[in-house]
């Protein structure tokens, strides 16, 4: 558990043993052979200036509760936003009614990993300051100082501030005797300059790099955390300086990749690629399904054999650690990548035994009361040199004529997460070991295999940053998730490189 906050009084406060009591009960009465019930809230609150000026400002807050059983040896799954043992009771009927009819159209009998139980568990993530206890007018101040120092700068035409904050509380309970309470904050703050050419009619942008973070308001107005007096006062320069950047030219390119930027094709390329229900094909219907399929976990070649990949739900201020998941399976860290290699996947209680496994590894989870817990993905790092604190600097020193790659902008894959295409915020020219310059209409193609086996080398610890999401999506109905990747600044060698208006063909 977290020593620096505890779980909200509030939250507390509302009638979870009672609920838990009467749903468990009345599951097992209906014929459950396991059931479990997930009391979840979250409030989330999102803020926009544009020119220093407010305008938008909304609040929300989903509550209730679910139930899931197993009965007849099939999945059923019910919930409701009534806060009442009596609710709670018909609730886990109707989920064993649910599991009861949709018996027949079930070809194999969900078996769930085993787990300890865990009767009195309690974590709170790594805050120091509630932003639901900062007034909005004082976060409005923030953002407005910090737009205005981007507006008094020469060519910044208009400038958006945004941040989004999320506090979420669950408490999960079920008939193998756990009872977890958890509590985790986590909020994006955004700035973006935009500067106009009239004459030409175009407009460009350049945007802060700060990732989202499982932090507290401290985030922004703390030390030491992120700089945002130097990156507020370099955006306008790096700004003026892109309109007059010349067009790169397409072709075979080394690249060095800072961390702004590579987390994302983490995400995309490895992240969604080892989700092992997509793997299966089991999961289809959002974004298509993995090339890295079960028969070549342990033979695939994902990239060089510097290529370290973990999975880890503990890492500080992920935006995907927690101390169990949706499940009731305790954090870990494991590989997913080892030396090149493909080694692993992400599990639930489900789809662990599928693949031979005596435990899942803690990737379930529900982003509302009234959704089922589906695998999701937690957070996916690329790890740092072990054995030299290489710095970026040195990586751009290995690079006679390339590209210094920063922050991160569009993308794409294909359905199999193995044909991608992304951009950037920044794209510095590196001529003879040194940055000269922008350049401007940047992207990389690759294949996944092909861009993680360019890789030549990789930076150190202190190189090593986390980046991240608060809007994954997956799943039919659609949920969303945070998810946070590390990763150090990486060099590649002869990957394709696009002029993105020649390829528009403007």
């Amino acid at each position: 558990m977290s020593l620096s906050r505890s779980v909200d009084d509030d939250f507390l406060a509302l009638p979870i043993r009672a609920l838990t009591d009467a749903a468990l009960s009345a599951a097992v009465e209906a014929g459950a052979s396991h059931a479990d019930i997930r009391v979840h809230r979250t409030q989330s609150q999102s803020l926009r200036l544009r020119d220093g000026v407010v305008q938008s400002a909304t609040d929300s807050t989903d509550l209730g509760f679910a139930v899931r059983v197993i009965a007849d040896g099939t999945w059923g799954f019910a919930s409701h936003a009534q806060l009442s043992p009596d609710v709670a009771a018909d609730t886990a009927r109707r989920a064993v009614d649910v599991a009861r009819a949709l018996r027949l159209l079930n070809r194999e009998t969900v078996e769930l990993a085993p787990e300890p139980a865990y009767p009195d568990a309690t974590w709170v993530s790594a805050y120091d300051t509630d932003p639901f206890t900062v007034p909005l007018l004082d976060k409005a101040a923030v953002l407005g100082e910090f737009s205005h120092r981007l507006l008094s700068a020469a060519g910044v035409h208009h400038a958006i501030a945004s941040c989004l904050i999320v506090k979420e509380q669950t408490y999960y309970a079920d008939t193998s005797g756990s009872r977890i309470t958890q509590q985790r904050v986590r909020l994006h703050p955004q700035l973006e300059a935009i500067t106009v050419d009239q004459n030409a009619g175009t407009f460009e942008t350049m945007r802060t790099l700060a990732p989202p973070v499982g932090r507290g308001w401290e985030y922004l107005t703390g030390t030491g955390l992120w700089d945002w007096d130097a990156e507020l006062t370099e955006i306008p320069e790096l700004l003026r300086e892109k309109l007059t950047a010349p067009p790169v030219s397409a072709g075979p390119t080394d690249l060095v990749i800072d961390p702004t930027n590579l987390w994302l094709t983490i995400h995309e390329s490895i992240g969604h690629a080892t989700e092992y229900d997509r793997a299966i094909g089991y999961e289809a219907a959002y974004a298509g399904t993995s090339f890295a399929t079960p028969e070549k976990l342990g033979t695939l070649r994902y990239g060089t054999p510097i290529m370290h990949v973990t999975a880890d739900r503990t890492v500080d201020h992920g935006l995907a650690t927690i101390g169990y998941d949706d499940e009731g399976v305790a954090a870990q860290q494991w590989d997913l990548v080892r030396d090149g290699t493909l080694v692993g996947y992400q599990l639930d209680r489900t789809f662990a035994p599928r693949l031979g496994l005596p435990r899942s590894n803690g990737c379930s989870y529900a982003d509302s009361p009234h959704h089922v817990p589906i695998q999701r993905m937690p957070n996916v790092s690329l790890q740092p040199d072990p054995n030299v604190d290489r710095q970026t600097d040195d990586l751009i020193a290995m690079v006679d004529n390339g590209i210094y790659v920063v922050g991160d902008k569009s993308w794409s894959i294909d359905m199999q997460r193995y044909n991608f295409q992304f951009t950037g915020q920044r794209f510095y020219r590196i001529r003879n070991g040194k940055l000269a310059g922008q350049f401007r209409d940047v992207a990389y193609q690759a294949t996944t295999t092909d861009f993680w086996g360019s890789m030549e080398a990789i930076g150190g610890t202190s190189t090593w940053r986390l980046g991240g999401a608060f809007n994954c999506g997956k799943a039919q109905p659609g949920q969303v998730a945070a998810v946070s990747h590390g990763c150090p600044s990486a060099l590649f060698r002869g990957v394709n490189v696009l002029n993105t208006k020649e390829e528009a063909g403007a």
